[in-house]
């Protein structure tokens, strides 16, 4: 067969979620903060819809076992000219008294003076160019936070460094990670400098006497000693730990550490101490911190004997078709073409608000059921956390379990217990004698407390908190014991032992 570029045509079936399903899906998953963004950007695009009020809204965001709203009512209905070529409405077929032309004439006005008077309040004033460049610079002031490369720049500026030794050292800055240690060796921070590797010694010994105190350190150890030797302790004990017994401290072997040093076991532990508040990573004041923060979209609440799930919908825009739009559909003049893209953004409104709808329902019955498994939880706290799967909560909500994965990502419940991820309350449990289940996550619980309680000079193996368990009568394995110790950050019994 010859060779070439040949055009063929093959039928093939395949599942493709439509524009309108992936647009619900994106909203049922979106959180508060991130669903607004959305449905903004939405308002933007469709000129039908328009937000209700907050004083308007009170109706619409009750939850009442079916009594919504008229108005939330006449918004997932279509109004009657959507579907054919809607005709003016009037006694006897004649076309309706419209005020919409006079009211769009001064509006119309209204705009045009606000634009003219906006070109004369704004208009381009003959500033110099220093000006501008001052002006640009105390925005950017504003927003911009200083990074550690910034800083260890400004400070070379005021060093005592040959101009020669200027590049070198921006090269060896530009090498220096965020957390202020120097990634690059010598050799290779030589070459790319095309200086000597003892130019770049030199140039880093300046650096290193640079704030923060370690920034500049090839490795921890030399990052505390720098910082030592910013306090003059040359000569401390705590000092000659790390410069001599730095694999030691890292498994805390104390007794070693004493017959190095020859100095006593409590003269160690305080060294010890005193290490422990220096600091390991000296770019860390510079890191950017993002806030995240914290919207719940459902809130829990005592009353009386039971607990009222409620969602929140004070933050959800409220949306509706504008009766402007709706009127302009029932203008006998306006054309087919204006007509069916009025139609079209309608029926997408209309979808929109709905798909609002159904968000928030899906998320309180999700809600309401997890409260209704979890009782025990609301009532009295972690250690009565029960087992509860998706699965689970989709087959009586009514929904798939992948919705119920959705509903809940990045979701946060207010209870009386605090402010959960919606995704907490889902975990797999352990059996224990009696036949009854009980959450890995109050085993997690009670396994802290364990270890909390126990005594500093004679920490608990893993064993033994397996017997203590059995005890409460939870059988669980050694291995699993020591899997959520690890995830509780807690380390083995040898490096817990406090002599």
């Amino acid at each position: 067969m010859a060779q070439g570029l040949h055009l063929s045509q093959r039928l093939s079936q395949s599942l493709v979620l439509a524009p309108q399903l992936q647009q619900s899906l994106a909203l049922l998953q979106a959180p508060t903060l991130e669903l607004k963004a959305l449905v903004e950007a939405e308002l933007q695009q469709n000129p039908v819809l328009e937000e209700i009020a907050s004083s308007d809204s009170d109706m619409a965001d009750r939850n009442a076992d079916g009594d919504a709203p008229d108005e939330a009512s006449d918004l997932a209905e279509p109004p009657a000219d959507l579907n054919d070529d809607a005709t003016p409405a009037g006694e006897g077929g004649e076309a309706p008294v419209d005020e919409f032309q006079a009211e769009f004439e001064k509006l119309v006005q209204l705009d045009q003076d606000w634009r003219d008077n906006f070109a004369q309040t704004n208009a381009p004033s003959r500033a110099t160019t220093e000006d501008e460049e001052k002006r640009q610079f105390m925005f950017d002031s504003l927003v911009a936070a200083t990074s550690l490369a910034e800083s260890l720049l400004e400070q070379v500026r005021d060093a005592k460094l040959a101009p020669s030794d200027i590049p070198v050292a921006e090269i060896v800055i530009g090498n220096i990670d965020d957390y202020g240690y120097l990634k690059a060796s010598i050799e290779e921070v030589a070459t790319i400098a095309n200086v000597t590797g003892d130019k770049i010694l030199e140039v880093l010994k300046v650096i290193q006497a640079f704030e923060p105190a370690g920034v500049g350190a090839r490795d921890l150890r030399e990052c505390l000693m720098l910082q030592l030797e910013r306090e003059g302790q040359q000569e401390s004990l705590e000092y000659e730990i790390i410069r001599d017994y730095m694999d030691a401290l890292g498994k805390r072997r104390i007794p070693e550490i004493a017959r190095g040093t020859g100095g006593t076991v409590e003269e160690v532990q305080e060294s010890l101490a005193s290490i422990a508040r220096l600091e390991p990573r000296p770019g860390r004041a510079f890191l950017s911190q993002v806030d995240q923060f914290v919207l719940p979209e459902v809130f829990v609440k005592r009353s009386g004997g039971e607990f009222v799930v409620t969602t929140n919908n004070e933050h959800i825009p409220h949306l509706r078709i504008s009766n402007v739009y709706k009127d302009l559909m029932s203008q006998g003049e306006n054309s087919a073409e204006v007509k069916n893209y009025i139609r079209e953004k309608i029926r997408a409104g209309k979808f929109l608000i709905k798909s609002l709808h159904q968000r928030q329902s899906t998320i309180g019955n999700i809600a309401r059921e997890i409260v209704k498994r979890q009782h025990d939880f609301m009532d009295k706290g972690v250690a009565f956390l029960k087992p509860l799967t998706m699965v689970q909560v989709a087959e009586v909500v009514g929904v798939h379990e992948t919705t119920v994965s959705r509903a809940v990502s990045a979701k946060y419940m207010e209870t009386p217990q605090g402010v959960f991820e919606m995704k907490y309350f889902f975990t797999a449990g352990l059996q224990t004698d009696s036949g009854t289940n009980v959450s890995n996550t109050s085993v997690k619980d009670m396994i802290s407390d364990i270890f909390k309680a126990e005594s500093s000079g004679k920490p608990l193996s893993d064993q033994e908190v397996v017997k203590m368990l059995k005890e409460k009568g939870i059988v669980i394995a050694r291995r699993t014991v020591a899997k959520y110790r690890m995830e509780l950050n807690i380390l083995p019994s040898n490096l817990r032992k406090v002599y």
